[in-house]
């Protein structure tokens, strides 16, 4: 999933991205409101069939927008109780159904979630929890090994050097992740993660995220950007 301004949505279900999540039942024909992950959001229904956590597989037929949603009409969902029943239920896809990325220095957000994130001299300073976007450029959102505030770190290549899918881990500046940085927020607490609709969005996407892109199509992505840009 690409990023846009906001949280990146990157929940992970093994090999299984989250694009979006359902929302309450709209009308008496059997439509849903759909909260979309997806940087492009409309893209969210070129993925193909959709799974829930628990199995369940929708296809969207249809899809409008609405103020801060979609509305879906859904194969095989016909009246407003059965839509009802699919409020909050999240929506996955496999990761081998998102595209290629064309460029080297572009990721999806749901392969830097869960990454080691380590200093110059190879020790490991935390895990890559998040990735945000608060209108000032991307963030990754670092969980400490030593424990106390995460921190947020601008994903650039002077802070983040080096990115490891094979090994990982990526590697950051500074080095030290006990300091507070100029990023969080008062009192030395992280920024809180943004929401899209009723998901909380610290996953993917990625929503995971920074998302699925537009012309680089229905991608979450995070490109990084050059030293000095």
């Amino acid at each position: 999933m690409p990023a846009r301004r906001g949280s990146a949505s990157s929940d992970r279900r093994g090999a299984q991205i989250c694009l979006g999540q359902f929302g309450a039942a709209h009308g008496l024909r059997g439509e849903v409101r759909v909260y979309s992950f997806t940087s492009d959001p409309a893209a969210i229904a070129d993925y193909g069939p959709l799974e829930t956590e628990d199995g369940r597989v929708f296809e969207i037929k249809a899809l409008r927008p609405a103020k801060d949603h979609f509305v879906a009409t859904l194969v095989g969902i016909s009246d407003r109780s059965a839509a009802a029943r699919l409020a909050n239920l999240k929506l996955y896809v496999p990761r081998q159904r998102l595209p290629a990325l064309e460029e080297a220095d572009e990721f999806y957000h749901a392969d830097l979630i869960g990454l080691a994130v380590v200093d110059r001299a190879g020790q490991t300073r935390g895990t890559v929890i998040a990735i945000h976007n608060f209108g000032a450029g991307d963030l990754i959102e670092v969980r400490p090994d030593a424990g106390g505030s995460t921190e947020l770190v601008p994903f650039d290549a002077t802070f983040v050097p080096e990115v490891d899918l094979a090994g990982g881990r990526i590697v950051v500046e500074p080095s030290d992740l006990s300091k507070p940085s100029r990023l969080v927020g008062e009192g030395g607490e992280a920024k809180p993660s943004r929401v899209r609709g009723n998901a909380a969005q610290n996953t993917t996407t990625r929503p995971l995220t920074r998302t699925a892109a537009g012309s680089r199509r229905q991608r979450s992505t995070l490109s990084r950007k050059g030293r000095g840009s």
